[in-house]
């Protein structure tokens, strides 16, 4: 293995001269005459640096103007009373796998009586069959279901309105053939 490793080398240090020596020109009189002629020639004008203008300083005085670093959206600039009606989601609690859902991309298939409670079957946009029953939270509005009959599922969303406040919404899955 040793003197595989040697021979190797050894064969790579002869090509690397070889190509080291194909790399030499002894007649460089072509370069020469190019270098001679460049010199000879007269050099051309180089223009001048332009002159720069000077630009009149601004001295920007707040007072009784607006922010210029605020858009300039009017939704933004005008003060907006929120509606205190006692609805908001409750964001410290842990979300449902169904909140990662749209409605549009849930089906009801059906129901399941067990223990004396109504299971409604909701499958989703992957093929996942999925149980629920009243309390549970679905889709992507904070929605709560308050009833699972045989042939739909109720339930009331908390939806933000434009004033910046909450107001609920009644929604439902249909049982679907």
């Amino acid at each position: 293995m040793k003197s595989f490793l040697k021979f190797l080398s050894l064969c790579f240090m002869y090509l690397m001269a070889m190509s080291l020596v194909g790399c030499a020109n002894p007649n460089l009189q072509d370069l020469r005459d190019f270098v001679a002629k460049k010199k000879a020639e007269i050099p051309e004008r180089i223009d001048p640096i332009p002159e720069i203008k000077q630009i009149d300083t601004f001295l920007y005085e707040h007072q009784g103007r607006r922010d210029p670093f605020m858009p300039t959206d009017k939704r933004v600039t005008q003060e907006v009373d929120l509606v205190e009606n006692g609805i908001m989601p409750d964001i410290n609690r842990r979300k449902e796998e169904l909140e990662n859902y749209s409605l549009d991309a849930l089906r009801m298939v059906g129901t399941l009586q067990q223990s004396g409670i109504t299971w409604g079957l909701v499958k989703s946009k992957e093929g996942t069959i999925h149980r629920v029953k009243n309390g549970n939270y679905m889709g992507l509005n904070h929605g709560r279901i308050v009833l699972v009959s045989e042939d739909k599922i109720e339930m009331n969303e908390i939806i933000q309105d434009s004033s910046g406040g909450y107001s609920e919404r009644q929604a439902s899955l249909v049982l679907t053939e």
